[in-house]
């Protein structure tokens, strides 16, 4: 960095922000700074609204008919159809329903029916644990299955692939890193030896411009709780390409997959399509809250959400060279705006207390093991004035080594 970056500067940057308006769209609680949107989102006033709408109407007074009468029954698909702009799909083919991790499982044994002769299940090693969890859970079904994790940052990840391997799973952007894979690439890599390839999008979704279509993925799996800001638990979204709609298969076979739900058959016939993801009753009321975020991101040019993404990942890290050199901090996220997702990582050898102490003075990121501060940001609710001021206050914990107080934690020279 040639030049010093100034508090003027900063403030230009929100007074053109094309994406301004929609700070006023969500709920902040005073005095805080709130970096920690890759864990979860903040909460949309509309939010509260639609779960006015769903618990006090739909469910208290209209009840049962609310299935119908409020498209209870199809809010998985027409959710689904509101995700799919975000990623590069098309409608009909991204549900919502269940889990992240339920929807990994679901994924990975799609795509490993489709490669039923082939022996090899892939996963990154340091990926994050609930998707080698899954991966293990999935391997276990299969005695003659075998479980490979490695390093997809690898420039010899290509050369870990060949006609054993049947499918491979891969996170969009590292969680702890903020490193963002080259989708298109990895995927035809993948590709390349005639495997099947999912991702996992839940780092990226809502805040990159994704393009599962382009990219020729098979299968996607992404939460809605982080940047889509869905609510605590909010559903996931599952994608399959069309391509792969009339052969994959589940193996969770509930009622709501079914091709004839309401026939009340005694044996399984799955649904054609996307719907065949879908298994019990979903959460209606986690879905309906869910809604309110989506119907904001389609008033969004994704293009504009990505550009802000990187001017405030830039600044941080512009700032933090200027403000903290010499305390102890390394970056742990590319530097090249293109390579990184909307969250920068920094490492200190004493990372747990100084996240602590910082989360104190009322900037709240996140921290993961070992080490690893994170902070992400959310373009449509932060503004270049709050990564100003967040690392302001960074310099002072770490000037004035706040961070050793007795009030977080024991000391040791790890974390």
């Amino acid at each position: 960095m040639e030049d010093m970056v100034s508090l003027a500067q900063v403030t230009a940057l929100d007074a053109k922000d094309p994406l301004s308006r929609y700070r006023k769209q969500f709920y902040l609680p005073e005095g805080v700074i709130y970096l920690d949107g890759n864990s979860l989102g903040a909460a949309p006033y509309a939010a509260f609204d639609a779960l006015d709408v769903a618990s006090r109407e739909e469910w208290a007074e209209d009840l049962i008919a609310s299935w119908s009468g409020a498209g209870w029954w199809t809010l998985g698909e027409t959710l689904g159809d509101k995700i799919a702009p975000l990623v590069g799909a098309s409608d009909g083919e991204v549900v919502v329903c269940d889990s992240t991790t339920v929807n990994l499982y679901k994924a990975l044994h799609a795509a490993l029916s489709l490669r039923p002769d082939r022996t090899r299940l892939v996963t990154e090693a340091t990926a994050f644990p609930t998707d080698s969890y899954a991966a293990e859970g999935v391997a276990a079904t299969r005695s003659d299955l075998t479980l490979d994790l490695v390093d997809v940052e690898d420039v010899g990840f290509a050369d870990t692939l060949d006609e054993s391997v049947a499918a491979v799973l891969v996170n969009h952007v590292d969680y702890r890193t903020s490193s963002l894979r080259d989708m298109e690439r990895l995927t035809h890599q993948v590709h390349d030896v005639g495997a099947i390839v999912v991702w996992d999008l839940c780092h990226s979704v809502g805040v990159i411009d994704v393009d599962l279509g382009v990219s020729g993925v098979d299968f996607a799996v992404g939460c809605t709780y982080k940047y889509l800001n869905g609510g605590p638990g909010a559903p996931s979204f599952i994608y399959a390409a069309p391509r792969h709609h009339d052969a994959f298969d589940t193996p969770l076979q509930g009622w709501w997959g079914h091709t004839a739900p309401f026939a009340f058959e005694p044996t399984y016939r799955g649904a054609q399509g996307i719907r065949r993801f879908m298994v019990g009753t979903q959460p209606i009321l986690s879905m309906r809250a869910m809604a309110a975020s989506l119907d904001m991101y389609a008033t969004v040019d994704m293009a504009d959400i990505r550009a802000k993404s990187q001017s405030l990942t830039g600044l941080f890290i512009d700032l933090l060279d200027q403000e903290c050199s010499g305390l102890g901090l390394e970056l742990a996220t590319p530097r090249d705006a293109n390579r990184r997702g909307s969250q920068v990582s920094l490492y200190h050898e004493h990372g747990r207390r100084v996240s602590l102490a910082v989360t104190d003075q009322q900037v709240h990121g996140g921290y993961r093991e070992p080490g690893l501060l994170r902070f992400g940001f959310a373009p449509l609710y932060n503004t270049h004035q709050e990564v100003w001021n967040a690392v302001t206050i960074m310099k002072r914990v770490l000037e004035t080594e706040m961070w050793r107080d007795d009030r977080f934690g024991s000391f040791d020279t790890i974390s």
